[in-house]
């Protein structure tokens, strides 16, 4: 491959997937990988294998200049800046202002499922992304990242210690993606990705409500666990008495929100077009998870 491949956020839990995926693929001499992050002396593995590590700070455009420097297909993944309204989508835009001022031939973006009608907080930051790449006229890949199982474990550890879960998802359902996944369909994405233009949304291959998690996972655990649905009211004054930060409860809240009001149920064969692969079931992901449910 003649192309220069550009990952940012290369030392975060899906950019280094990412980069593992690239490795593995065989399709991309390490040279021509770019790698990208605020502290490289993270990416020195890596770098060992002849991957090429810059200095990016999205809080600094000049590095991004820098960084973007001579790349041809630049994967942005989204940053994690919840803290400050408005301060992810500057980040975003930063990047992809970079992405074009370097030349870029295709610029890859991670959003999530349904930006348009999310009531996530933070989907207005990944559809402002989405709409500043295609202005940009660059052909560009739309990655919509589903739900990530690993995200499960948020809750869990609490959950299975009193053996009840809270919720305000209702029956709402969704298809839990691994992250593993994910970094395989963007590897395959960057590798494959040439003039179209595409929007993929990544889920995993079965819908299943909180109820039907919850049995999977007393299951695997060996613990009982039984879902405890509560109003989204309810939900955030425990959040706020198990002492979350209070930037992060209405979007905790929402998570439930958004699977209850029917945005996120939907499953996609997009993980296997991209891949070749069916994504992993979140039976197998919970088996592979037994000692650390067990506690």
């Amino acid at each position: 491959m003649s192309d220069t491949l550009l990952v940012t956020g290369a030392t975060g839990q899906l950019g280094k997937l990412v980069l593992d995926a690239l490795l593995a693929s065989g399709k991309v001499e390490p040279a021509k990988i770019i790698a990208t992050s605020r502290d490289t002396a993270k990416l020195s593995d890596y770098v060992g294998k002849g991957v090429q590590a810059r200095v990016a700070d999205f809080d600094d455009p000049a590095s991004l200049d820098e960084a973007f420097a001579g790349a041809d297909r630049i994967l942005i993944i989204s940053t994690d800046a919840l803290d400050q309204p408005g301060k992810r989508l500057r980040q975003h835009l930063a990047a992809v202002t970079a992405a074009e001022k370097a030349g870029a031939k295709h610029i890859l973006y991670t959003s999530m499922p349904n930006p348009e009608t999310s009531v996530i907080p933070f989907a207005p930051d990944h559809l402002g992304t989405e709409n500043a790449i295609k202005a940009t006229g660059i052909p560009y890949t739309i990655l919509r990242n589903g739900w990530y199982m690993e995200n499960l474990f948020m809750a869990l550890p609490h959950a299975l210690e009193t053996g009840q879960w809270y919720s305000s998802s209702g029956q709402g359902r969704l298809a839990h993606l691994a992250r593993a996944d994910a970094a395989k369909a963007a590897a395959a994405a960057l590798l494959s990705a040439g003039s179209e233009s595409r929007t993929y949304t990544l889920t995993g291959p079965e819908l299943r409500s909180t109820d039907e998690i919850a049995a999977l996972v007393s299951k695997a655990a060996g613990k009982p666990l039984d879902v405890v649905h509560i109003s989204d009211d309810a939900l955030a004054g425990g959040l706020k008495g198990a002492g979350l930060p209070d930037f992060l409860i209405p979007i905790v809240v929402s998570f439930d929100a958004n699977t209850r009001e029917g945005h996120i149920d939907m499953v996609t064969s997009d993980v296997s077009a991209l891949t070749g692969a069916t994504p992993l079931p979140l039976t197998a992901f919970l088996d592979a998870s037994r000692a650390r449910l067990a506690g």
